[in-house]
């Protein structure tokens, strides 16, 4: 696929709400590095709204683009990266407890699983190969993703911003982490046979 294809009718709502939640990122980040975490959770929260309204706007309304097939998995890849570097930061610090500081580590897994997926889609792109749609499995992870990211921010000890009415338990907190981190790699499989049929037709021709 010519990179110039991507940009036929590109003009529609989805593609701008994921234009958005691009520009959203930095936003989240400066707030949670400005301690506003109330706003922090706000902001994230509207970026998962927009994710889940773009999908249902492009069906329904027969909005579906290359450009949006392109967009939308950049904006959620960018948006979990700042939330996994944004929390292994503070539960790396000093401010963490014991428990989270060792565990820290593992938001690590959602960043490389991200930053890979980006530089395949490239490498993809580039040469000729369209983008893989969004699984079952990619939905479900995203959307799991999303929710524990937010009960993190939330309610996560030291961290959420609305822990002074109920603190989420840090084993509950490993936990939930754990099985996010599982259903991304799932997905993470899942579009390998997608890929390597597309690779191997591509090969034929």
């Amino acid at each position: 696929m010519a990179v110039k294809e991507l940009f036929k009718n590109w003009k529609t709502i989805p593609n701008l709400l994921s234009f958005l939640r691009i520009v959203m990122v930095p936003i989240m980040s400066v707030l949670f590095l400005k301690g506003e975490t109330g706003w922090a959770v706000f902001v994230l929260f509207l970026s998962g709204l927009s994710d889940f309204l773009d999908g249902k706007i492009a069906r329904r309304f027969n909005q579906i683009s290359e450009l949006g097939k392109v967009l939308d998995p950049i904006a959620d890849k960018l948006t979990q990266i700042m939330i996994a570097v944004v929390l292994f930061l503070f539960f790396k610090s000093g401010e963490a407890v014991p428990e989270l500081r060792a565990f820290s580590w593992v938001f690590l897994l959602f960043v490389g699983k991200e930053i890979l997926m980006i530089v395949v889609g490239g490498i993809m792109i580039l040469i000729g190969i369209k983008p893989i749609p969004a699984e079952i499995y990619g939905k479900v992870a995203t959307f799991a993703f999303y929710g524990v990211m937010l009960l993190i921010v939330a309610f996560g000890p030291q961290i959420g911003a609305f822990a002074r009415f109920w603190t989420m338990p840090t084993l509950m907190l490993q936990i939930l982490v754990i099985v996010s981190v599982v259903l991304c790699f799932i997905a993470l499989f899942s579009y390998v046979p997608g890929a390597y049929k597309q690779l191997k037709n591509r090969n034929k021709n």
